[in-house]
């Protein structure tokens, strides 16, 4: 399942890295530059699906490097700034921001931010799609997409598909699948299942985690 690239353009070393772990363990490919001419010059020669861009960078007025990258690239650009100023914003808006989120970042709200944003462009399937999982020809499709799944995790994908938005509790699986070692390795396909969909962020859209129950995947 192909993974969608997000541009952070950060000058806060530390903030970038706190950042681009919480985005990366949401299933994102995240890109990192601290300046706005590389933030420039990268925009230029790579695709990404959204820009997250830090309104204060070191070397170019954070307005007129908004300003440029919106001349050549269509995608969602979120601004973040300290500045929680009416003034800033609606220059951010004039300049062609999509969205202002004032600093420090709660990354759970950027998160879904995030996939407002996505889900607005054609490329990005919408997770309130009905059908985004589906068991065809021994294959397992995730969003029109074959997902490359080993044969435990086709398995187990395959019993929460037959039994969405249904809670399995982890001792059935663990009874239905003859080739598991322990719960502790469901726990493990789990975790790789999720990593395969783009789903293995601290907030989990489909596969769902009942904590001392077991696994439900909701869709």
């Amino acid at each position: 399942m192909q993974k969608s690239r997000i541009l952070l353009v950060e000058d806060d070393e530390a903030a970038s890295e706190i950042i681009y772990d919480f985005l990366q363990d949401c299933g994102f490919d995240v890109k990192c530059v601290f300046t706005a001419t590389d933030s420039i010059a990268i925009s230029n020669n790579e695709e990404f699906d959204i820009v997250l861009l830090d309104i204060s960078l070191p070397d170019y007025n954070g307005f007129e490097v908004l300003k440029k990258l919106r001349q050549h690239t269509p995608v969602p650009i979120i601004v973040t700034s300290g500045h929680s100023e009416t003034k800033s914003k609606i220059t951010a808006f004039k300049y062609g921001a999509n969205d202002y989120m004032i600093k420090p970042l709660d990354l759970e709200e950027l998160e879904a931010r995030i996939w407002v944003h996505l889900s607005n462009t054609s490329k990005i399937k919408t997770p309130l799609e009905k059908n985004i999982f589906e068991i065809k020809d021994n294959a397992i499709y995730f969003a029109g997409e074959l997902v490359e799944l080993t044969s435990i995790e086709f398995e187990i994908l395959s019993i929460l598909i037959n039994n969405k938005n249904k809670v399995i509790k982890r001792a059935e699986l663990v009874d239905a699948l003859s080739s598991l070692s322990s719960e502790r390795s469901l726990d493990n396909h789990i975790k790789n299942i999720r990593k395969k969909i783009g789903d293995n962020g601290r907030k989990s859209m489909y596969l769902k985690t009942e904590y001392g129950v077991g696994y439900k995947l909701q869709f």
